[in-house]
């Protein structure tokens, strides 16, 4: 009987470690297009979800640690697409624009899937399309994403082009 607890201890040990790496390996954030207005002063990143548990945004800081004026989540879907805009008016309403943190990233969102949908003509108003929308005085050269899946900590960074 004791030789079995402790079989049983090792096996879920073993689990937990391979679990542990296969999270930590394979991060489910993942990024898509990156769009700017001219000057590079907002910017929009497409991301998606490609793991199998929602993911929840912790913050969004740009240019290694600085503070965004703005930052906003659009919520929208593949056909209608995401903006880019500097200004969250009327207009920029209809794209599902939410605060950081309010809304988490369902599972199998990743932009490639949704682009291959799109191209299948089997997307739908009901799929979800993320994009991180940040606004700031001076030019954005990097967005940085920390986020939380199955309780593990990430950080995805977002280079932008010149």
């Amino acid at each position: 009987m004791k030789k079995i607890m402790i079989i049983a201890f090792i096996t879920i040990i073993i689990l937990s470690v391979g679990l542990f790496s296969f999270i930590k390996s394979n991060p489910p954030l993942v990024s898509g297009a990156v769009g700017t207005t001219e000057g590079k002063k907002a910017v929009l990143v497409e991301i998606g979800n490609k793991g199998f548990s929602d993911v929840e945004i912790e913050s969004v800081v740009i240019n290694k640690n600085e503070q965004p004026l703005t930052r906003k989540l659009q919520v929208s879907n593949p056909i209608q697409g995401l903006i880019i805009t500097d200004t969250f008016n009327k207009e920029a309403s209809k794209y599902g624009i939410r605060e950081i943190g309010d809304v988490d990233i369902l599972p199998h969102t990743s932009p490639a899937s949704q682009l291959e949908k799109v191209n299948n003509g089997t997307a739908t108003e009901n799929d979800k399309s993320y994009g991180i929308s940040v606004v700031h005085s001076k030019p954005i050269h990097s967005v940085n994403i920390k986020y939380r899946y199955l309780g593990f900590a990430f950080e995805e960074s977002v280079l932008i082009e010149n």
